[in-house]
């Protein structure tokens, strides 16, 4: 029987603040928290980027893993176990000093960030669909944008009172805890119906899902460098801390309304043009952020990633969804495994780069040059006409 408080709405505002919390701040706040550690730890930039690598695979992990038909039925309790899990990881982070607890942790938290992604989603989709409201599913990957721009005014808030990283992570850890307590009374039901459980054929062999995939796995690594690294880029040119602040807080603000404009994008083009101008955009913020001098090089790549960065995740998983329609779960495992290839080697060649080099010039236009190469893929991808 259905129940009356499970409008569309609601569950869209669930799953927008379930992404706030395991996105926007339990995979993304190490953003503008790494430099302070980096500082007072005396993290090099090599080991920055490896710590950020064991978040990214813990999320490829966690999605394959997720794919599975093993949580059946107990969605709702996995979103809210992941949830908690990746509330008191953040809170963790604060409370160690040296590699292999950060690694592990930071592991741990992929994990449960990509949980929440997968089974937050098939709860909210379902309940969108049964409603006809898929127009809501922007406001549901908002979330990853409103966690940014939420962390992003508390590190404002800590760099105020001169507060160190120890306290950032655990003032994130609070925030977490209140979006998890408000997800719990929002989230009042699983999915819709059950998930079709039948098994599906393998993927077609097609040159355009093969480009597609290969674009995504380039979007991973070109992306992830700057929304690793972006404050510590802003750190090592001298700026003040609450500059820093305001880079990330662009980031998150552009990004919460970024999948509204990039949908509309793709109505009058195709999804293929669309993603290909969202990967073009990015790489000129990416290489903004350090080729041009002065605030407006960092503050225009906060502006540009977070406007695009939400964009091609979401459209490259509808083009393949489009190329692969009998296989939606096996097409949905392929390309989280080439996205989370690239997002894990990104920041490990960044960071090697970066110390070789003795700035983050090189990697960042390194990324600039893959998201060109990922724009052309997934260009070449849109299927001909007859």
């Amino acid at each position: 029987m259905e129940q009356p408080t499970s409008s569309p709405l609601r569950f869209a505002v669930a799953g927008m603040i379930s992404l706030a919390v395991a996105m926007g701040i339990g995979r993304f706040v190490y953003t503008p928290i790494l430099p302070g550690m980096m500082e007072e730890l005396g993290l090099s930039a090599s080991n920055a980027g490896l710590i950020a690598s064991a978040n990214y695979l813990g999320y490829l992990v966690g999605a394959l893993v997720a794919a599975g038909g093993w949580a059946h039925g107990r969605e709702r309790m996995v979103v809210f176990g992941s949830l908690a899990a990746s509330t008191l990881l953040v809170a963790l982070m604060g409370a160690v000093e040296t590699m292999t607890p950060f690694l592990v942790i930071r592991f741990l938290a992929g994990v449960a960030s990509a949980f929440v992604m997968v089974f937050m989603t098939s709860i909210v989709f379902s309940h969108l669909a049964r409603s006809g409201r898929g127009g809501f599913e922007a406001v549901h990957f908002g979330g990853v944008g409103l966690g940014i721009a939420g962390s992003s005014i508390l590190m404002a808030a800590i760099v105020t009172i001169h507060a160190g990283w120890t306290a950032a992570w655990f003032w994130s850890g609070a925030l977490s805890l209140a979006g998890f307590v408000l997800v719990a009374f929002l989230a009042n039901e699983g999915p819709v119906g059950g998930a079709n459980s039948r098994r599906e054929p393998a993927l077609p062999r097609n040159a355009s899902l093969a480009k597609i995939i290969l674009s995504y796995g380039l979007f991973g690594f070109g992306y992830v460098i700057t929304a690793t690294f972006i404050v510590a880029i802003v750190r090592q040119s001298g700026e003040s801390r609450v500059f820093e602040a305001m880079v990330w807080l662009a980031t998150g603000l552009t990004a919460a309304p970024s999948l509204f404009v990039w949908q509309r994008v793709a109505r009058r083009s195709n999804v293929y043009a669309a993603y290909a101008i969202a990967c073009l955009v990015e790489a000129v913020g990416v290489a903004a952020s350090v080729a041009v001098t002065g605030r407006i090089g960092p503050l225009a790549g906060g502006i540009l990633l977070g406007a695009t960065f939400m964009a091609p995740t979401a459209l490259g998983i509808q083009a393949a969804r489009q190329l692969a329609p009998l296989s939606t779960r096996r097409v949905f495992a392929i390309m989280t495994a080439a996205f989370g290839l690239g997002q894990i080697i990104g920041p490990i060649v960044a960071g090697i780069l970066a110390e070789w080099s003795g700035s983050f010039f090189v990697p960042s236009m390194l990324a600039a040059g893959v998201l060109v190469l990922s724009a052309v893929a997934a260009w070449s991808a849109a299927p001909k006409s007859p």
